[in-house]
């Protein structure tokens, strides 16, 4: 499969992402109204993009320049082998 390369598709693809995003928050939320579900949903959300944005912004710029992710599964990698030297 190739990378995307125009624009438009990129913006379509986000815009999927979103919807997606608030319709599942909204079938979740009408099944279980309650304000701790959705301040603990509101915190796993947050705190996985936090995650995902260390993942490839904080160590590809800050920590380790020279080192290029390609995904979740480099990104785990390069972890698990900075730490285990």
């Amino acid at each position: 499969m190739r990378d995307l390369q125009k624009p438009k598709w990129m913006y379509l693809k986000a815009a999927m992402f979103l919807l997606i995003g608030f319709v599942s928050l909204g079938l979740i939320i009408l099944t279980n109204p309650s304000f701790q579900l959705c301040l603990l949903l509101g915190l796993v959300i947050w705190s996985f993009c936090r995650a995902y944005y260390f993942a490839f912004y904080v160590i590809e710029h800050y920590i380790d320049p020279d080192f290029k992710f390609s995904g979740l599964i480099a990104a785990f990698k390069y972890f698990v082998n900075k730490t285990t030297r």
